[in-house]
């Protein structure tokens, strides 16, 4: 197989199985069958509150406040959460949705599992929970199935959606079962387990080193970045921008999110060629994950590229 395998069409089911076709089928199947959500209405009217994960989110953003005050802050420890929130960005962007989501490249074990970790210190969740997520949202990308569509509410598509347990997907017997090939891995099942302590390991190591605002700084601050930058993928590049692909979802490219989620604004795109590893398909469209990609394969860490061809015009 060639390095770089141009995409010239959207995938479907039966071309490649980890990201489903959005053919017609009734809303309450995923592609093996499983019970999905049916009803975002009803997930909204009734679903029950996560008290702990907006607890622990709302916790954290206060820090992250708190960061700002004398005590807590020194330039290094600014520095530190800058150095951080791209390297541990990269296990979101290059790791959790690129390679794991949609198999846009490959890469050797080790490599994998180690963006697999660094995906987890952005505290979104597990590699089997963000990408199973994920792809229920491709499957059902701006209908009635999807968890994080702003047609429900912008400010649920930015943030409210994590907040409200859903029974019939995420319990991990039932998510999983959209990521079986991550689910099978014991590795990724430890990571996934490990997410939370992994954290607390880092803030250890970050005291270890510069005290309290290296903790308030690279941690707290850090991942408040990081959610509120993915959280606009979610909400921001379904309502504005423009559109190179005509898709049958909300998905608009926004240099603005582009700049701060490292590519991933490039949205409309994304949703036309899902399992493209280059997001930024026009030129000026700047994709830094993309190049991270790039480096990868100039030092023998990444093949079977695939790369969607580019647009011929803006659809507006």
């Amino acid at each position: 197989m060639s390095t770089e395998a141009i995409l010239s069409k959207r995938p479907t089911a039966d071309s490649d199985p980890i990201i489903p076709d959005r053919s017609p089928r009734p809303a309450c199947e995923s592609p093996g069958g499983e019970h999905v959500p049916t009803s975002i209405a009803l997930r909204q009217r009734r679903g029950r509150i996560r008290w702990v994960t907006l607890i622990a989110i709302l916790t954290i953003h206060v820090l992250a406040v708190l960061a700002f005050l004398p005590m807590f802050f020194s330039w290094p420890a600014v520095l530190t959460a800058v150095v951080l929130q791209f390297i541990c960005g990269l296990g979101v962007t290059v790791g959790y949705h690129r390679l794991l989501t949609h198999k846009s490249f490959k890469t050797p074990k080790l490599v994998e599992y180690f963006f697999s970790w660094l995906g987890s210190l952005s505290l979104q969740g597990g590699p089997i929970q963000w990408v199973a997520t994920h792809r229920l949202h491709h499957q059902h990308s701006d209908d009635e199935g999807d968890p994080h569509s702003p047609r429900h509410g912008f400010f649920w598509a930015h943030a409210i959606w994590c907040f409200v347990f859903d029974p019939e997907f995420d319990p991990y017997e039932k998510y999983s079962q959209y990521a079986k090939d991550l689910a099978r891995d014991p590795v990724h099942r430890w990571i996934e387990r490990l997410t939370v302590v992994s954290n607390i390991a880092v803030g250890v190591l970050l005291y270890a080193i510069g005290g309290w605002p290296f903790v308030f700084w690279g941690l707290f601050v850090r991942l408040v970045f990081v959610y509120h930058t993915t959280w606009l993928v979610n909400s921001a590049t379904h309502k504005w921008g423009y559109r190179n692909f005509e898709t049958s979802d909300d998905s608009r490219n926004l240099w603005w999110v582009a700049a701060l989620a490292l590519g991933e604004g490039w949205h409309n795109n994304h949703h036309a060629h899902p399992n493209s590893a280059r997001h930024g398909l026009r030129k000026g469209e700047f994709d830094i994950s993309w190049l991270v990609i790039q480096g990868l394969k100039l030092v023998g860490l990444a093949r079977d590229i695939r790369v969607a061809p580019a647009p011929q015009q803006t659809q507006g």
